[in-house]
Order: structure tokens, then sequence, then C-alpha cells
């Protein structure tokens, strides 16, 4: 199965650590040269040279808030301006942010919507221009399993989340003339950098590997996912051989969600 990206440049936000650093990494080493997008400069730097190292197409790394308009209207240039193109993007910038309702701000609300659905919202934007005219385009979403099964304590994550599907499906929709794939993931337990910082502000006392042990005794499968294993799907809905689903969001979860 051809899963190569040659001539192919990907666009991933939230890169420098965890998932995101995991998909970028993917992408470089199966073709596709990288524009990074994070926050902090000196951990995008490590994140460069840590693909740089394993070899794969040129990698740059690109500090930016993307809750901030301003700042996507700036790198978006950026990228395209030294790549000449996005043909992928990964929309995977965001937190976990959760609490009672009658606790969210509003100010906890309007920064949920910009750093998640409207980063995403901007991007694809900007992005779906160029991908019309080259008659070739990936998007995915990067959501969370609470989109579809929102619980109590869940907002504002969940309910920015469940936007994000709708936003997927509007964008499968309108790209499906233009050949424009959209779909999105529904991340469940996964080791990453937020596992890491879970751990860290618990009171349990224990190593990090047995917080993600005991984390994954709920899962089906028994254990957390690798953000490895979420890249290879990433790479694989994004290549020519994975050329007919679109408009769907898929659970990567372990079989942990109750909703299909």
């Amino acid at each position: 199965m051809d899963v190569k990206f040659d001539g192919r440049v990907a666009l991933v936000t939230g890169a420098s650590l965890g998932i995101g650093l995991a998909m970028a990494r993917e992408f470089s080493l199966n073709g596709a040269e990288v524009a990074l997008v994070a926050r902090r400069q000196e951990v995008l730097n490590a994140a460069v040279d840590e693909i740089t190292a394993v070899g794969g197409g040129r990698v740059k790394g690109y500090s930016a808030d993307v809750s901030r308009g301003d700042d996507i209207e700036r790198l978006f240039s950026e990228v395209e301006s030294d790549f000449g193109r996005v043909d992928i993007l990964i929309n995977n910038a965001g937190h976990a942010k959760t609490g009672a309702i009658e606790d969210i701000t509003d100010d906890e609300w309007q920064y949920d919507l910009d750093l998640k659905l409207m980063a995403a919202v901007r991007l694809s934007r900007l992005a779906f221009p160029g991908m019309k005219a080259r008659k070739w385009g990936r998007i995915i979403n990067m959501l969370n399993t609470a989109a579809k099964t929102p619980g109590a304590r869940s907002a504002p994550t969940s309910v920015t989340r469940a936007a994000g599907m709708a936003l997927t499906k509007v964008l499968a929709s309108e790209g499906a003339p233009h050949n424009i794939l959209v779909n999105g993931f529904n991340i469940g337990r996964i080791k990453s950098d937020q596992i890491k910082r879970a751990h860290d502000r618990s009171s349990a006392d224990m190593s990090l590997d047995d917080f993600i042990a005991r984390a994954g005794t709920s899962v089906p499968l028994g254990r957390m996912g690798d953000a490895e294993e979420v890249a290879n799907l990433a790479c694989l809905l994004c290549s020519d051989a994975c050329g007919y689903v679109t408009g769907t969001s898929i659970n990567v979860d372990g079989g942990l969600s109750p909703a299909l």
C-alpha cells in the first residue's frame, strides 16, 4: 500500500509534542515537507531537530498562537511563502479544558472556541483555495470522544469538539467536488504530553508508567494508545490509498466510546 507524500506539504498545528509531533514525524518519514506550528519556539526547535535527525522531507517550525486570527494569517502566509503550498492540514491544537458549567467563564468559553473551533475554521478557509486549484487536499480535525458522548463537567471541550464534528461534515461536503477529503479523529486515551501533565497534577503516589497503566484499565483494549498509532491512521487517511473516505469522524480510542 502506497502512503507516500512526495511533493506534498503538510501543516500540523500543536506539532511540538505528543500526537502532533508523531504525525509530523510520520508525514516527514513518508516524504512530505512539513510545517510544524506551536507557541513555544524552543520546543518547536527541538521537534524540528528530532524529525530532521531521522530523515525525511524538509521540516520547519513556526511559532504562532492559533487562537488569534492575526497569528493564523501571518503563519499561513509564511508557510506558503516558504513551501509554496499546503496540501495537508492537521488541525491538532487544543487542550483538555473541562469544569462545572456554572464555573466556566465567558472568557474561558471564548478561548476554547478560538483555540479549537475557530483555528480550524480560519486555517481551512485559507487552505481551501489552493487545494481547490490543485484538485487535491486533505484535512483532519483532531477532536475527542466527548464530542459524541458528552458527560457532566465535560464542557467547554465537549461542546467545542462537537462543533468541530459539524465543521468537518460541512468542509467535507464543500470539498468533495474538488477532491478535498476532510475527516475527524475522536481521540480517546492516548499517551501524550497532556497525560504527563495530568500525572504531574495528580496527588497519587505512583510513577508515570503506573499512572498510564491504571488509566488504561478502563479501555476495552486494556491500555492507552500510542501517539504513533494515531499518526499511522492520519497518514493512511491522507494518502491516495484512502481516497474514498471523507465526512466521517473516526473513534481512535481502543473501543472506549459507546458511540460509533
